[in-house]
């Protein structure tokens, strides 16, 4: 069966919000500004993808569009309310796009190099593969808090030294003063 990827767009995640304690199968729902176009091109999805961050890009079907459903037949998107929150869309998973690999429920993240508004690509872009638009670019900084370093043993009773002498010349100025 063959997918139609013209009807799904590129984004960039804005803000994310929680949808106060609503839950979907024990997954914490979370709203979505996503910038699909121009400025004034900003749409909310609801979602319960747990790797989705601000300034990600993502592939969105938007309400209208169709989605290959778990039981392989094609399915419509429409507006809906999740968790309170008007749902304006949905966020694809590899699956959905028919790209192999990937993870179910996880939403597709794009390098920076892939304009926002256009279609995504045909097969999931992989590292230095020459697919992406602008072949010739430097590979994206990694997002913060994706895959920040730990602290070693020493690194982290520094830390703790340092807040406990802060702690300690506070409480020293308080009582002098």
């Amino acid at each position: 069966m063959s997918i139609d990827l013209s009807q799904y767009k590129i984004g960039v995640i804005l803000s994310l919000e929680d949808c106060g304690n609503c839950k979907k199968g024990g997954k914490a729902l979370r709203a979505c500004k996503i910038q699909i176009g121009g400025d004034d091109e900003v749409l909310t999805v609801v979602t319960s993808a747990p790797n989705v961050r601000e300034k990600s890009r993502v592939v969105v079907a938007l309400a209208g569009s169709s989605i290959l459903g778990d039981d392989g037949e094609m399915m419509q998107v429409g507006k809906a309310t999740v968790g309170g929150v008007i749902s304006e869309g949905m966020l694809c998973d590899s699956r959905m796009l028919g790209w192999t690999g990937g993870a179910k429920g996880i939403a597709v993240n794009l390098p920076d190099n892939f304009d926002i508004g256009t279609a995504p690509p045909s097969s999931k872009p992989r590292p230095n593969d020459g697919s992406s638009n602008d072949a010739g670019a430097e590979p994206a900084a990694p997002l913060p808090g994706l895959f920040e370093k730990k602290l070693s043993k020493e690194e982290k009773k520094k830390l703790a030294a340092e807040r406990k002498a802060k702690r300690k010349a506070a409480k020293e100025a308080k009582a002098n003063a």
